[in-house]
């Protein structure tokens, strides 16, 4: 099983070389070879499943020498924590390189955006599976230029002024990751991130407080915790509608993912010495981002804003530093990651059609494109929160954690009721969205005869829809493979 993780980051890698190198006259068979490549990785992700084990340390761990001056090592591995989020960024990448097929942004060359595309999963794959802090770090930062490039180049009228603030806000996270896995590995002795999660010993507690708010500060632009959110909505707005998808269903979780892996186990006491900051701030963004969803009457910049709000229950979970809000934190990663990658997918038709995604020029989708406006209404419902539906259990165990808590206990029930009442702003928001663009009169973009889905698009979204069934009704899907490594890390959380 060793060699398939060494294979989740090889294989993309000479995939996007060689669509680098493609003929131009051969686009077509190069659109294919996309879609075959991350049809194979999608494979190897969900295989590696098969080397699952019983308790919280890595299921498969590849380890050879780099820096041994260092103690730097190449060592990759996946957990209960890390597969859930490999499996699904193979799952998205393979959506868009079908959704690409017939849906290539302007100015075209889907060869070279497919290639970006390919690099940009190479980086993620290395993030989700390094067990090294410093190789973490590198893999971290190979897709930032990737995702600059799919925006700046494919994206909308604004795209380049969205793709600076993008690489601005990112590199500013990156200089504060660079330092904070510095001071961890220098006062750990080691970067070996499973270590980390085993002992807590090697820093005061002062040290662990500095340590834990640099990692806090870089992971939070990438999550993104208000206030640090504004790169995001410009962003997704001038992204295509696959930068769009892979923004919101995969580089928002390195983030929080990075708080999980790398900031809790290298600082637990500075963990629980800030926690209560990143609770406010985390209620914040919830209670922010419902306000101005509210507001909004830009389909995408409203989708986006929602993001803030999602991300902020995956975050309130992790302050917790709680069984209940590290399980909430780990579901609603991937349950946001699939409803919002869905709306965002959805969103893209709808401004594919008719031409805007402006609010006050459409209206009664449902009439002319029944279908269209089922899934918008679907995935909408989902990313509300409705029982049954895979958005429901993030936020319903985020509020649990809150009350369970034993950080500022007093606090963080304050924080649940708050949270409680962001959730009540999305049900407001999301149902204002399907009434100003499914029902009432046409709008006046809203042409009728536009109604027909392609094959590309049906075999883009029916997976995300599934999967936000499956994890709704039988949660136990996801929860059981991270129960062991959350429990784990709690214990080393533990005063």
């Amino acid at each position: 099983m060793s060699a398939l993780v060494v294979a989740l980051l090889v294989v993309p890698a000479l995939g996007a070389l060689a669509l680098a190198l493609w003929p131009a006259a051969a686009e077509r068979a190069a659109q294919w070879f996309a879609v075959v490549v991350t049809a194979v990785l999608f494979g190897l992700a969900l295989v590696l499943l098969g080397s699952r084990t019983d308790g919280p340390g890595p299921w498969t761990d590849v380890d050879a020498p780099w820096i041994p001056s260092l103690d730097v090592r190449l060592r990759f591995g996946v957990d209960g924590i890390s597969w859930p989020l490999a499996s699904l960024t193979g799952l998205i990448f393979l959506l868009c390189a079908l959704y690409s097929l017939r849906h290539t942004p302007a100015p075209g060359n889907p060869r070279k955006l497919l290639a970006l595309l390919l690099l940009l999963e190479c980086g993620v794959f290395g993030v989700f599976t390094a067990l090294d802090a410093v190789v973490f770090f590198v893999f971290f930062e190979v897709t930032l230029l990737p995702m600059f490039a799919v925006i700046a180049i494919w994206g909308g009228a604004g795209r380049r002024a969205a793709a600076r603030q993008f690489l601005l806000y990112t590199l500013f996270g990156s200089v504060l990751l660079l330092i904070g896995v510095i001071a961890a590995t220098t006062g750990r002795g080691t970067a070996d991130l499973v270590a980390w999660g085993r002992d807590a010993s090697g820093m005061s507690e002062r040290g662990q407080i500095a340590v834990f708010v640099v990692l806090l500060v870089a992971f939070a632009v990438k999550s993104p915790l208000w206030p640090l959110h504004s790169w995001l909505p410009d962003a997704h707005t001038e992204a295509p509608t696959v930068g769009s998808v892979i923004l919101a269903a995969v580089l928002l979780k390195m983030g929080t993912y990075g708080l999980i892996r790398v900031a809790l186990p290298a600082a637990p006491e500075g963990a629980r010495a800030v926690a209560p900051v990143l609770g406010l701030l985390a209620v914040a963004a919830i209670l922010v981002g419902g306000l101005v969803c509210l507001a909004s009457v830009e389909l995408k910049r409203l989708i986006a804003y929602s993001s803030v709000g999602h991300m902020g229950f995956v975050l309130l979970g992790i302050a917790t530093l709680s069984t209940a809000g590290l399980q909430a934190a780990l579901f609603g990663n991937i349950a946001h990651g699939v409803l919002t990658g869905l709306l965002f997918f959805l969103v893209g038709a709808v401004k594919d059609r008719y031409g805007t995604g402006d609010l006050d020029q459409l209206g009664g989708i449902a009439t002319v494109a029944p279908r269209l406006a089922g899934l918008l209404g679907f995935a909408a419902i989902g990313s509300l929160g409705l029982p049954g539906l895979a958005g429901f259990w993030g936020e319903a165990f985020a509020v649990v954690g809150s009350f369970d808590s034993a950080v500022a206990p007093g606090l963080f029930r304050a924080l649940g009721v708050g949270a409680a009442l962001g959730a009540a702003l999305g049900a407001a928001y999301f149902l204002r969205l399907l009434r100003r663009t499914t029902v009432g009169p046409l709008g006046s973009a809203v042409v009728p005869g536009t109604a027909r889905l392609d094959a590309t698009e049906g075999a883009a979204w029916a997976p995300l829809v599934v999967l936000a069934l499956a994890l709704g009704l039988a949660p136990d899907l996801l929860l059981s493979l991270t129960a062991a490594p959350v429990e784990a890390l709690v214990t080393v959380m533990a005063p």
